[in-house]
């Protein structure tokens, strides 16, 4: 773009794209008008029916999109997803996408919506950052319906002796409320219930977004439901869903959100949104069954994987690969030259600043880490460079000789401009990669090995950290889950997207490291062990200047600032 030139902001440019009615998106991939359930003109639901008969359909390849540790300066990864779906599918290649549902928490809070960017973006826009199909709601209401239903269980006699200062399930809500992190319920005397302390987490951290999203099928769905851990009781033994005897209330308020999202991208690719776990306090990745789905209906599946490889693509390849049997042809590792300056050390103002020497020698050492991590898989990694207007000539060749040194395939995109026409050099380098690279995968650790190792084995291999500390409380919770028999479980880091670390200030390439895990968290239900680190929140707080004081609505019903 040229100086002077209007950029327009992404919405702008999705209420000028002109969308094609969502029957016609199906028929490109072989779904009939019987085997959705429309929500309106541009959104549907793939029906029970299609989604059974699909499973024996031969399954496409899958790509994971991934990135280095975020920064403010913004990565785009979301953008280079959508973007690389629109290039394959200019290339001839029958592919879809497959991304996360966002969350009204950040999108009304710093962070904002999570369909792209510019002319790769996901329609309709506005309806997906905001209500979409109900997904959240329904969520929302299982777990809070679960809430109500420990609590009632306490009023009304407490049966399964439950010890009410051990109950270990929160409520929650979508969006950033720091107010509601600790509160107090069941005041005002008897009638009103049990007093105890309670607290929120916004929705995205449920267990029951994790279980929707590690589901196989609505039987499946309704089995992890039943051994969702919420308390313990006077002998400290845990308490399930399946004791409360109410999975089948909670699986009939999520028989409707189980199924995944039909939409499209500007240029009409057939994309799945469906499910939506952050990376950073979850496992970070949309619906197995969205997954799964597009595997069937296309060549091709692009899919991501929350924040850095870090934390979104180990989650992938450790939880999510495993569970589901879905293993990546490749992965694409998405870089920015003002991402890697920050990391360099260059402070925000000043990255427009021509800065080639802070973005390789300290900088890069980000993105070499996140390689070897993907590399230490057995797997074949691709770099995206996400292209920015105020990245220089001698930036990118600097960036692209080190990538050609460490003998690391890498491409420019310019998919926010250009949408897929932006993508192919990125489209073309996985095609051949995905054909001549040889692809070994295999987890870093074994599911046999003890909870304690297969942290340390997170911490030194994927954050290449020194070791890894236990607070007093996290030893004690060891013994008690080896007791219990969850040791055999993937771990699920809770850490800080910003750092290898779990110090936010730690950017770049930190050495010599610990990482304290301060407490453990079961997600029986989802099938893995929470590792708290560091400050990570469950609960968000809104910014200063949160992006809510920028958004409104003209007077036909149009959005306005929401990005």
């Amino acid at each position: 773009m040229g100086i002077g030139t209007i950029v327009k902001s992404d919405i702008e440019i999705a209420q000028a794209a002109k969308m094609k009615p969502i029957t016609e998106i199906a028929k490109k991939i072989g779904l009939a008008e019987e085997d959705l359930e429309l929500y309106g003109k541009y959104k549907a639901k793939i029906s029970n029916e299609a989604l059974a008969r699909l499973q024996t359909k031969q399954s496409g390849k899958i790509i994971l999109v991934t990135s280095i540790n975020p920064t403010p300066a913004g990565e785009g990864k979301s953008t280079v997803t959508v973007g690389l779906g629109d290039a394959f599918n200019r290339l001839g290649k029958k592919a879809m996408i497959a991304m996360r549902e966002p969350s009204l928490g950040p999108t009304m809070g710093i962070k904002g919506g999570a369909t792209g960017g510019g002319y790769a973006q996901v329609l309709p826009m506005e309806d997906i950052n905001l209500h979409f199909t109900g997904d959240m709601h329904a969520i929302t209401t299982a777990n809070n319906a679960l809430a109500a239903l420990i609590d009632n269980h306490l009023q009304q006699g407490n049966e399964l002796k439950i010890d009410q200062r051990r109950i270990v399930w929160k409520r929650v809500m979508d969006l950033n409320d720091r107010a509601l992190r600790k509160v107090i319920v069941g005041l005002g005397g008897p009638l009103q219930g049990v007093p105890r302390e309670d607290g929120f987490d916004i929705t995205v951290a449920s267990e029951i977004m994790a279980v929707l999203c590690l589901a196989k099928d609505l039987k499946d769905l309704k089995h992890r439901l039943s051994k969702i851990v919420v308390a313990y009781n006077i002998h400290k033994e845990p308490v399930t869903v399946g004791d409360l005897g109410v999975e089948g209330a909670l699986t009939l308020l999520l028989k409707d959100a189980v199924k995944p999202n039909l939409v499209q991208t500007i240029e009409h690719t057939p994309a799945l949104i469906h499910g939506g776990p952050f990376a950073n306090i979850a496992h970070g990745c949309n619906s197995v069954i969205a997954t799964m789905t597009a595997s069937k209906l296309a060549d091709y599946v692009i899919t991501e994987a929350g924040f850095g490889a870090d934390l979104g693509a180990e989650k992938f390849l450790h939880i999510k690969s495993r569970s589901a049997g879905i293993y990546p042809a490749a992965v694409v590792v998405v870089a920015t030259i003002r991402a890697l300056k920050m990391h360099g050390g260059v402070p925000k103002h000043k990255l427009a600043d021509e800065n080639s020497a802070a973005s390789l020698t300290i900088g890069i050492a980000n993105l070499k880490k996140h390689i070897d991590t993907i590399k230490s898989f057995g797997l074949p990694v691709v770099v995206a460079i996400n292209r920015f207007m105020t990245d220089t000539d001698q930036e990118i060749q600097t960036l692209l000789e080190w990538c050609k040194e460490e003998n690391v395939p890498a491409a420019i995109t310019e998919v926010w401009e250009k949408g897929g026409e932006g993508g192919l050099e990125l489209a073309k380098r996985l095609l051949s990669t995905i054909e001549s690279a040889e692809n070994n995968f295999k987890p870093l650790y074994n599911l046999s090995d003890s909870l304690e190792e297969k942290v340390r084995t997170i911490v030194q291999k994927v954050y290449g950290g020194k070791d890894v500390e236990f607070s007093t409380k996290a030893k004690k919770q060891l013994m008690e889950f080896e007791k219990f028999g969850w040791s055999n479980l993937p771990i699920c880091m809770a850490k800080t997207q910003y750092s290898l670390s779990d110090d936010p200030s730690k950017l770049g390439r930190p050495y010599d490291f610990t990482i304290t895990v301060r407490e453990f968290k079961p997600s029986i239900g989802a099938g893995f062990i929470v590792a708290l680190t560091g400050e990570v929140m469950t609960m968000p707080g809104l910014p200063k200047e949160p992006a809510a004081l920028k958004m409104d609505v003209d007077e036909k019903g149009n959005a306005l600032g929401l990005f």
